[in-house]
């Protein structure tokens, strides 16, 4: 859909709901309390219509294996790429479709038949429901800069490190919520000016290649903190971390492709 048709569609749900069911800000849309209460009953009804055209357009030789995941954008850089090579040694006439969303949109492309396979965080009880939660790691913030950025070559404190450009997730996400929670305690803020993203990607270029401070979860980062490509601060986040997992539907066997995938994931996981 193009943006006006966007807009257009979702000022008519409101309007037949009769309630605000999105905040709008510079960001983007999020949705509010009772936006994801409707969004629970709206899961419902795709997936029940899902099912219904299944059913009625079912074959007797099944297409090729699709395999579709959905991840938060930070796990998927952390976790796919160590496994998709096993996954096509086993399957390799099957297609793998992989997209990166929030926690929430997560959920929703699960219980709707969307998705096979999701990456992500556990959440409230009533966006689970039907949902099965397998604990892969916990992962806890870390906050990196390239190699020869400039403050490791001076004595690292958060404030000094808030007088940097810094890369950080949007509002409204896990990561902000833990980025936020430690400048807090130790009563700094976010700078003026910084790159707010869920793009992983992006937020790596710009962490590689120029003076940006990135506040990334540290499954992302793993491999880049291995090889040297980013360095991390001394700066430690309180708690134990947050914890990431695979999520599948109770009442959906999964393909032949999707348990591979699944077997996979595991197998990379540390002992």
């Amino acid at each position: 859909l193009s943006q006006p048709a966007l807009s257009k569609t979702l000022n008519e749900l409101e309007q037949l709901t009769g309630t605000r069911l999105f905040d709008r800000g510079r960001l983007g849309a999020q949705l509010t309390l009772v936006g994801e209460q409707f969004l629970t009953h709206a899961v419902k009804v795709l997936d029940a219509l899902n099912t219904a055209g299944q059913a009625l357009n079912r074959k007797e030789e099944p297409a090729s294996d699709i395999v579709r995941v959905g991840a938060l954008p930070t796990a998927a850089l952390g976790i796919l790429p160590a496994v998709i090579g096993q996954f096509h040694k086993q399957q390799k006439h099957a297609t793998l479709q992989v997209a990166t969303m929030n926690n929430t949109m997560l959920l929703a492309g699960l219980k709707s038949g969307e998705l096979d396979l999701g990456i992500g965080r556990m959440s409230d009880p009533e966006l689970m429901s039907g949902l099965n939660y397998e604990l892969l790691f916990l992962e806890s913030l870390k906050l990196v800069v390239r190699p020869n950025h400039p403050l490791l070559h001076d004595t690292v404190t958060l404030s000094r490190v808030m007088e940097w450009p810094v890369v950080v997730s949007p509002k409204g996400t896990v990561p902000r919520q833990n980025a936020e929670a430690l400048l807090q305690m130790q009563g700094c803020s976010l700078p003026a000016g910084c790159i707010e993203t869920l793009s992983a990607s992006l937020s790596r270029q710009l962490t590689v290649d120029y003076d940006y401070v990135w506040f990334v979860p540290s499954g992302a980062v793993k491999d880049d903190l291995r090889r040297g490509t980013l360095t991390a601060l001394p700066v430690t986040s309180p708690g134990a971390g947050e914890p990431i997992g695979v999520l599948t539907r109770v009442d959906a066997l999964l393909s032949s492709g999707a348990q591979t995938l699944l077997s996979a994931i595991r197998k990379s996981m540390p002992a």
